[in-house]
């Protein structure tokens, strides 16, 4: 079987191509760490298996499989909360989780070998449509866009307003949240908690980064061509090179 991975972290692509040795049904025809180029490139490739991470920074796996024509048989590998979970256990796709262990991944692996063996392509493909079609209603029904952000404490909920949110970083598979105050610890993705942010005045600046706009104080340009954000409390943040545009645009900057 002819295989590509796309993940935008280099040491997950790694690992996977160095579990893959182990398995002699498999071919690595291209590995990529951009979704711009694994989009470009897939279709020509026309892969068997495609290992796809599902946040790919400003772009999803999801956003992937619309955009190509071919289909794979795609093994998710995504750090996503318990909610993604749920919708993959649904449509009895398998996936990885990231972190996750040499005999898990070889699971997954048999059970891509055996769904290939049994040649029951038709069925997959209707399962992945189906899956595309429930992540995407599953953003529009999201309660999180009522405009507060619920953070589990022991056996209390609290609520925290998104107005009140200066920044949000990543820490691992946890999110952590500031406010002027005080900082609290989420169990979701940045880049599930983009989203939800969406209607408001946010903007993801790094991979592990996303910021309101109502806390900027400056933007501090270096000598070498990086953007720093000063926010309100002097905290500096770093733009990466590959949401600058994006932020400047979204920010009214030319």
């Amino acid at each position: 079987m002819r295989a590509v991975v796309v993940d935008d972290e280099l040491l997950a692509v790694k690992r996977i191509e160095q579990l893959l040795k182990d398995h002699p049904e498999f071919e690595i025809i291209a590995s990529f760490t951009e979704a711009d180029k694994a989009i470009s490139k897939i279709d020509s490739l026309d892969p068997d298996v495609l290992f796809l991470d599902v946040d790919l920074g400003y772009m999803s796996g999801f956003d992937i499989l619309k955009k190509i024509k071919s289909t794979p048989l795609v093994i998710f590998v995504t750090a996503y909360d318990k909610h993604a979970i749920t919708a993959f256990d649904h449509f009895a796709f398998d996936f990885l989780l990231k972190p996750f262990k040499d005999e898990r991944f070889n699971k997954c692996i048999n059970r891509v070998v055996q769904l290939h063996l049994n040649d029951s392509n038709l069925e997959y493909e209707k399962r992945l449509k189906d899956l595309i079609d429930h992540i995407s209603q599953s953003k529009k029904d999201t309660s999180f866009n009522s405009g507060k952000i619920m953070v589990k404490l022991g056996n209390k909920i609290q609520l925290i307003p998104t107005k009140e949110i200066m920044y949000i970083r990543a820490s691992g598979y946890y999110s952590e949240i500031f406010t002027q105050n005080k900082k609290h610890v989420l169990r979701e993705s940045l880049a599930n908690l983009s989203k939800h942010l969406e209607p408001y005045p946010f903007a993801r600046i790094h991979r592990s980064t996303i910021v309101n706009f109502d806390y900027i104080q400056e933007l501090i340009n270096s000598n070498y061509g990086e953007l720093d954000v000063k926010m309100s409390t002097n905290i500096l943040l770093r733009v990466s090179k590959s949401y600058k545009k994006s932020f400047l645009k979204k920010l009214g900057v030319q």
